[in-house]
């Protein structure tokens, strides 16, 4: 029997995420995380899926190497070691593809040096994603590595779209344009949704509205993306849990000459300490929402600051696409925060929009609809599953290849 099995890598700056599924029926059958690689105080959580065995280990584990020849040991005593045969793959994520990645790609040597051109773009994330793809490749040199960029998806967005209004030839020079992320989960939840109204994707126009600790809506026309938040990096668009979003471009020149604050310090304050940390101090939604039923002033004004910037981007995708037929919520505060969804959609009845109280209030794990019955656009919470998606892109590529080995 031909191999099924595909491994999901995503390795960032000090840990490594990682899920193995079994593409006949893309079912997981192990899941797990290692964390604070290079640390005295390491950790590996492994989970076996398919027997429900879970294990957790501490202690030092030097660099991304030894992290994944970790993951390869826990695998390996439940049956589903890197060597085995059933292995068809391992599918990386990439954060930063750029303009020249806009599929699923077979890593080799070309495409190692192409990801670390970009670096200067994604300097947060391209130099562990690399560290990951590296590291599996020397483990298995023999197996196709795959990465699966996160911007791939939003490369179909018009130039009009894409570009910002600057000089082109400084702006080319310097690969200065919108590139978008969340790329997997958009493009997963995108066609979910169609799944869930019963329709093609290419015969539905949905907003997708990733909300986590980093958050990005998207619009889809007919299953590509024609616009989305984020530009040429993950800090534009929505107010995030650290991030400022969308600023008006002055401010770091006002921060750095009236301020007297350094570029990194700039950098720091937008990226880590903004958002709705920035506003309240606190970055997660639960908490904030606890403290407005307290009657706390400073989480309800961060929480009205975030709600009215994602109703600014539900309108402006509402009329970039023409024809809305739902908008889409999720990662964890789109899939788990009721009031962010009601607040969200609140006065845009007019346009369709609306949510039924007690379909909202409902907690589900599958994707469902929360809008009323004889609702205008469809108003629905997709759990997103950015794995499965690198899953079956990688597999996708490499699965005829090793049908017909």
């Amino acid at each position: 029997m031909s191999p099924t099995r595909v491994l999901v890598l995503n390795s960032g700056s000090s840990s490594l995420k990682y899920q193995l599924l079994d593409m006949r029926d893309s079912s997981r059958l192990a899941a797990g995380l290692v964390e604070r690689i290079g640390e005295q105080t390491s950790r590996i959580r492994h989970t076996c899926l398919a027997t429900g065995e879970a294990r957790e280990h501490s202690g030092p584990i030097a660099d991304h190497d030894a992290a994944l020849k970790a993951v390869s040991q826990e695998l390996s005593r439940n049956g589903l070691g890197l060597d085995s045969p059933e292995l068809a793959a391992i599918g990386h994520r990439v954060v930063h593809g750029g303009m020249f990645f806009t599929e699923p790609t077979v890593v080799d040597d070309e495409v190692l040096a192409e990801i670390e051109r970009l670096i200067p773009v994604a300097p947060l994330h391209n130099p562990a994603n690399l560290t990951g793809i590296r590291t599996a490749r020397a483990l298995r040199p023999d197996l196709p590595q795959v990465a699966v960029f996160d911007t791939a998806f939003h490369t179909t967005m018009p130039e009009s779209a894409a570009r910002y209004a600057i000089d082109p030839k400084i702006a080319d020079r310097h690969r200065i344009r919108r590139y978008g992320f969340h790329g997997t989960s958009h493009a997963y939840v995108s066609r979910a949704t169609a799944r869930l109204l019963g329709r093609a994707p290419e015969e539905v126009n949905v907003i997708v509205l990733h909300l986590g600790n980093g958050a990005s809506a998207s619009a889809v026309a007919g299953g590509r993306c024609v616009d989305t938040s984020m530009g040429l990096t993950p800090l534009e668009g929505l107010v995030m849990g650290t991030r400022s979003g969308d600023l008006d471009p002055a401010v770091i020149f006002h921060l750095a000459r009236v301020g007297g604050m350094s570029m990194d310090e700039i950098d720091t304050l937008l990226n880590k300490r903004s958002g709705l940390f920035g506003l309240c101090g606190d970055n997660d939604m639960r908490e904030i929402r606890r403290r407005i039923d307290e009657g706390d002033a400073e989480a309800e004004l961060a929480f009205d600051i975030y709600i009215h910037r994602l109703k600014k981007y539900i309108g402006a995708y509402y009329a970039v696409l023409g024809r809305v037929d739902a908008v889409a919520f999720t990662a964890g505060v789109g899939e788990n925060a009721a009031p962010v969804r009601a607040a969200a959609v609140a006065g845009l009845e007019g346009l369709g929009l609306a949510v039924d109280p007690e379909l909202n209030a409902v907690r589900a794990d599958g994707p469902r609809l929360v809008s009323p019955a004889d609702a205008r656009v469809a108003v629905a919470v997709v759990p997103t599953d950015e794995e499965l998606e690198i899953a079956t892109q990688t597999y996708a590529l490499v699965g005829a290849g090793v049908n017909n080995s």
